[in-house]
């Protein structure tokens, strides 16, 4: 039986952690993962904002 990719990354994720890694610690790994997985797929589709656009719109909104 093959696991599926993410399921054996899960895994090994968890399995990495120390042995005193609390519920609070695994959720966290796995939410980090999360959103390392989101910013994953949006840069493949090309959803990115330009370093100097992000740049310009936090000077624009907070040194004005």
């Amino acid at each position: 039986m093959t696991l599926k990719p993410i399921k054996e990354e899960i895994i090994n994720l968890i399995q990495e952690l120390p042995d005193d890694a609390t519920l609070e610690d695994i959720q966290y790994h796995l939410f980090v993962k999360q959103k390392l997985l989101r910013a994953e797929e949006q840069i493949k589709e090309g959803k990115t904002i330009p370093h100097e656009e992000v740049m310009e719109k936090a000077r624009t909104k907070w040194f004005k």
